[in-house]
């Protein structure tokens, strides 16, 4: 009796030794992991965030001149805000101010001023005026917008959760502030010439559809960024005379101008892919001639 006594006492005292133990292992690991961790960032940098209010707020701005009809005024908030959304990211860079929170900040900026802000924008200048005989009837117009709209969300995201891997000589998929820009650049230019929104009211779906599906899509579109080096971020001297010239085109008539380069920037996507295209296979056919080549040689040495 007495050393089945023992036994059990012997067997009790193991298992608390070894909860007290696993205990102590678990709180070490605890502390371990809570060290690892990088101190939570409190508070943000003042500079580039605010370019980034300012950009929201011509966003927003925008969204509230379209819906009182003075589409120019929304046309140049947009285009004031894609100046400043351009400005804010290199003001972070150049200070040394970059952080996830002025990132993530300047994302739903942008979805407000290049997403909301032109589809609400071209739905009350022109797609409210579309309409279709069936079912969807007057939905057409505003449901062309919201596409438009939830692309860009799409686009957006898709740009977060790459920003890390992604080449950054490239955008996959037209950039949000471009496809605003090249909205907005649009509705300018036929207020400019007197052309009525009824008359446009079709084409200007199409390509607000257009635009949307170009935001998703895995076309590659040139971000004017080099390298990490300072060599590559140098560009000829031709190009300083080719913005002076663009300078002085856009002070001589401003909407077309604008007009003309969001076409030209749209329409390069597809020469950009297919260039790129065309590359890959030239660098594959060199490989593929050399790998029959080298089993001739191994056929004629056995």
């Amino acid at each position: 009796m007495v050393p089945e006594l023992w036994c059990l006492d012997y067997t009790i005292f193991r298992q608390r030794a070894l909860a007290i133990t696993f205990r102590e292992d678990s709180t070490d690991l605890a502390d371990e992991e809570s060290t690892n961790k990088p101190p939570v960032a409190r508070g943000a940098y003042l500079l580039p965030n605010a370019l980034t209010t300012a950009a929201l707020l011509a966003g927003f701005y925008a969204i509230i001149a379209a819906v009182q009809g003075e589409h120019v005024a929304a046309c140049i908030a947009v285009v004031v805000a894609g100046l400043l959304d351009g400005i804010d990211g290199r003001v972070a860079r150049m200070t040394g101010t970059q952080s996830e929170f002025g990132t993530q900040y300047d994302s739903l900026s942008d979805m407000v001023s290049f997403g909301i802000a032109p589809a609400i924008l071209v739905w009350s200048w022109s797609l409210s005026s579309v309409e279709l005989a069936g079912p969807i009837g007057e939905k057409i117009g505003w449901l062309s917008a919201f596409f438009y709209s939830a692309c860009g969300a799409l686009r957006l995201a898709r740009f977060n959760t790459q920003a890390g891997v992604a080449d950054k000589r490239y955008f996959q998929g037209l950039a949000s502030p471009a496809a605003a820009g090249t909205l907005v650049s649009t509705i300018w230019f036929c207020e400019s010439r007197g052309i009525g929104p009824e008359a446009v009211a079709w084409p200007m779906l199409v390509l607000t559809v257009m635009l949307g599906a170009l935001m998703v899509s895995r076309l590659r579109y040139s971000s004017f960024k080099g390298g990490a080096s300072r060599e590559r971020e140098r560009v000829p001297i031709a190009w300083i005379f080719v913005l002076l010239v663009v300078i002085v085109l856009l002070a001589i008539d401003l909407p077309a101008v604008l007009f003309t380069i969001g076409v030209l920037y749209v329409s390069s996507g597809l020469i950009v892919t297919l260039r790129g295209r065309y590359q890959r296979r030239r660098k594959r056919r060199p490989d593929d001639e050399r790998k029959p080549e080298a089993g001739r040689e191994s056929d004629d040495g056995d």
